[in-house]
């Protein structure tokens, strides 16, 4: 057991500008799941994420001569916002460098605190990469924003106040995890008074470092990471939390964008208050664990771990947050075109609550119908989809098909060219990018696609998030249909081929 770290989260200085956060009962997500489920409220911090204790504790540990010399940090917004403040409160010059990406509203906040923004890169690494370079230009001290004993430290009070605020049974502790401060400090922490309580990290799907580290027994660096929980996208754990976390975290959950915003509407339900992607995945990794292990009146508490999100967001949030609850379901239906046969399919729908329908005319036979519907979970969906099978239509389960769910919603309406069958001829290929959002993203992206083949079909919606999601149709002669995809693996953007995707072929093809 590492004594040395109990230690110094027990003298850790987090008061003088930390808050100790209540532990709270989620009503209805207890209600819900038939559990005692608890809230760490975190994002109620003065700068609304738990950031500030491992910050605030690093930077009052410095010497007068390190803190003369001013304090330069990397961080996507919350460390940022943490450091800001704590080098406010001593007087200490701050310098911040956030990815170009990062939601203006955390930027902002950055400033407001009196620290200095330099904006560089589209991600956290490359800025790390140049608070580096700042550090080696003018003497500043570095501030990890997870891997350094001091600020694990700080993040490991979070652990301390649960166990005092919470003295009955407890079965989990979910606690979400980027680089692995706030886990490591928790989780060593707990275990050293309470053995028999689980601590288990939440990650998203794509952003699962630490998942992927205690796999291999050793740290690995992904090769991407998403960007949609972005206070958690870290493409590799750190040293010192690795050696903690792997030691004292009993497992890792790992969840998708659509279980966060799911998430995040629970916890809007339950305190009114809206956390940001990464500060739900508590909550979702959560109730993934209940669904799985099927425990009742079990104690479950999960770290609302940051409440920093730009209003922007909220838009695709709420639109995907039925889905990630499974209480939508997304359906392309074949409805004969004939007189009365929308009125006979409404009639299969029943009384079932219509979230979207969007129709097509497909040929004089046939249309195609997009339609999203209410359910109250998987079970129901599914026994709408055998309903309308056994009344004769044709069915294509949606509600886990990204391209439909983010781009074909907004664009049922047109149709490109019929394509050639001649062996030199030009077909539409589509294809699905992720690409950094910052300012002039979008015609960059453009500008680099369009130069070699025509853009037969965009769509492009900003969600106020980091990053930008485009559904792109190219005109592409076969014989180039190679060269196309040695071009756009050059571009070094995610991409998927959605060319034989059936929400596509029914509605746009």
């Amino acid at each position: 057991m590492s004594i040395h770290t109990i230690k110094k989260i027990l003298q850790a200085r987090v008061y003088d500008v930390a808050y100790e956060t209540p532990v709270e009962r989620a009503r209805s997500l207890s209600r819900r799941f038939d559990n005692n489920i608890l809230l760490k409220r975190d994002d109620l911090q003065p700068v609304f994420s738990f950031k500030i204790r491992g910050a605030y504790n690093k930077i009052v540990n410095l010497t007068p001569e390190e803190q003369g010399r001013g304090v330069i940090c990397a961080s996507a917004g919350n460390h940022a916002q943490g450091v800001a403040l704590a080098a406010s409160r001593l007087g200490i010059k701050a310098v911040i460098v956030m990815p170009q990406t990062t939601p203006e509203i955390k930027v902002n906040s950055v400033r407001s605190l009196g620290g200095k923004v330099v904006l560089h890169g589209d991600a956290y690494d490359q800025a790390s990469a140049r608070a580096r370079e700042l550090l080696e230009q003018h003497g500043y001290t570095y501030v990890h924003p997870f891997d350094d004993p001091d600020v694990i430290a700080g993040q490991g009070t979070v652990g301390m106040e649960i166990l005092r605020q919470h003295t009955g049974p407890l079965e989990a502790v979910f606690v979400p995890v980027g680089g692995g401060g706030l886990i490591a400090g928790v989780s060593t922490y707990i275990k050293y008074l309470r053995p028999e309580v689980k601590v288990i990290g939440v990650e998203p799907t794509d952003s699962n470092c630490l998942q992927a580290a205690m796999a291999a027994g050793r740290r690995v660096v992904l090769p991407q990471v998403g960007l949609f929980a972005d206070g958690v996208a870290v493409k590799q754990v750190g040293k010192e939390t690795f050696k903690l976390a792997r030691k004292y975290v009993d497992e890792v959950i790992t969840v998708t964008a659509d279980e966060m915003c799911a998430a995040i509407k629970d916890l809007f339900d339950d305190t009114r208050s809206i956390n940001e992607p990464a500060g739900a995945l508590g909550v979702a990794g959560l109730k993934k664990y209940v669904e799985r292990e099927g425990c009742r009146s079990a104690t479950l508490l999960a770290v609302c771990s940051g409440a920093n999100v730009n209003f922007d967001r909220l838009r695709h949030v709420a639109e995907r947050a039925e889905i990630g609850e499974q209480r939508e379901a997304v359906l392309a239906v074949t409805i004969p075109e004939t007189p009365g046969s929308f009125r006979r399919f409404c009639r299969t729908l029943g009384k079932r609550s219509i979230t979207e329908f969007n129709y097509r005319y497909a040929s004089p036979e046939a249309a195609h119908v997009y339609v999203g519907v209410q359910t109250s979970g998987q079970q129901e969906r599914l026994a709408l989809i055998h309903a309308l099978e056994a009344s004769g239509y044709q069915v294509q389960d949606l509600s886990l098909n990204e391209m439909a769910k983010l781009h074909i919603r907004h664009m049922v309406g047109g149709r490109g060219p019929a394509a050639a069958v001649a062996d030199d001829a030009t077909e539409e290929v589509l294809y699905r990018f992720e690409f950094p959002e910052r300012p002039g993203a979008l015609m960059e992206f453009l500008g680099q696609l369009g130069q070699n083949w025509n853009i037969s079909l965009f769509h492009y919606r900003n969600h106020g998030a980091a990053f930008g999601r485009i559904l792109v149709g190219l005109q592409v002669p076969k014989k180039e249909q190679t060269r196309l995809k040695r071009f756009i693996n050059q571009l070094g953007y995610r991409h998927w081929d959605e060319t034989d995707n059936p929400a596509y072929r029914l509605f746009l093809k």
